[in-house]
């Protein structure tokens, strides 16, 4: 009996990949880099389960070219680049890895916003460029962190783990949710308060962003947005860059109408803007919110498990299309 053929769009950690080697054929990027749509194609005919990534899209083109897949498993908690309604169209099973990633992602928001508070970036230039002379009183003075307010939009996994965080901090916790409030006892537990997203833009000191993207998040914070926040404010974005209109953070930057971000994604990834290169006020990395050996290996386990299940004829344990058991 044939083996099952799995294709792989980028090289994932082994621990996942083993687990795939060892049960089905399987097919990964050789490059290291991503693969365009016409490769995905090619790439997906005659295999029963796909493995994509975040930056690959998987539209109704690619999975033209292989209708039988029995699963897309998506290495990535957002499945934003995924066609999820024409996989359900097709009867093809959607899954993603949640949860293994949220204390990884929530240590690299806080310490986005550790850095541009304190100006760690600028300070770490200037040391490296030999301009340091010794201290002064008025030298690269930052901005406190402890007992600010912090605003959370997106109380979900991330989220809490952020408001977890700040308890240490002794900061007051503000939060927004587009479907509401969470139930009082985890407010309780979290010492946190729910407010409309326009009041808490107004209040917080650090404004940190953990939504998903969608058509409803996609630039939930513009020019607008940006007006109501303090001039003395932070944004930190480790969600997905088209959350945040970035010619107008851009403009509220240049203007001083916000005092800085901290930004780990980006509406047009991997391009960034000159404008945001080139500004102190902002420190920047390049989308590595799971970006530990730990993390990463979990996801690819993960991924791996819900391939299995799916050619296995078994429940998959993080499906994301439900509606496709109809």
């Amino acid at each position: 009996m044939s083996r099952a053929k799995v294709f792989v769009t980028r090289e994932i950690p082994a621990a996942g990949l083993d687990m795939l080697k060892e049960r089905y054929d399987v097919e990964v990027n050789p490059y290291d880099r991503p693969l365009t749509k016409e490769e995905i194609i090619a790439g997906v005919k005659g295999k029963d389960a796909l493995l994509p990534l975040l930056t690959d899209i998987i539209d109704a083109e690619v999975m033209d070219a292989n209708p039988n897949l029995k699963i897309i498993a998506d290495y990535a908690v957002g499945y934003n680049n995924i066609d999820i309604e024409e996989a359900t169209k097709r009867g093809i099973p959607v899954s993603n890895t949640p949860g293994v990633l949220t204390e990884t992602t929530a240590d690299l928001a806080w310490l986005l916003m550790m850095a541009v508070a304190r100006r760690l970036g600028e300070c770490e230039r200037y040391l490296r460029t030999k301009e340091f002379k010794g201290w002064g009183p008025m030298f690269l003075l930052g901005t406190d962190v402890y007992g600010k307010t912090l605003g959370i939009i997106g109380m979900g996994r991330i989220g809490k783990a952020m408001a977890k965080r700040a308890k240490g901090f002794d900061m007051r916790v503000i939060y927004y949710n587009s479907s509401g409030a969470i139930s009082e006892e985890e407010e309780k537990r979290l010492e946190a308060m729910y407010y409309p997203l326009e009041d808490l833009l107004k209040e917080a000191d650090f404004v940190s962003l953990h939504v998903p993207l969608t058509k409803g998040t996609r630039h939930l914070i513009g020019e607008k947005e940006l007006e109501l926040m303090k001039e003395t404010a932070y944004i930190i974005n480790t969600a997905r860059g088209p959350v945040i209109d970035e010619k107008a953070l851009i403009a509220a930057l240049k203007e001083k109408k916000i005092a800085g971000a901290g930004l780990d994604v980006f509406e047009n990834e991997p391009l960034v803007p000159k404008e945001l290169l080139q500004m102190e006020n902002v420190v920047l990395a390049p989308h590595v919110g799971s970006a530990t050996l730990e993390t990463r290996s979990r996801m690819a386990v993960m991924a791996a498990q819900n391939i299995i299940a799916a050619l296995n004829g078994e429940e998959i344990p993080n499906l994301v299309n439900k509606e496709v058991l109809k």
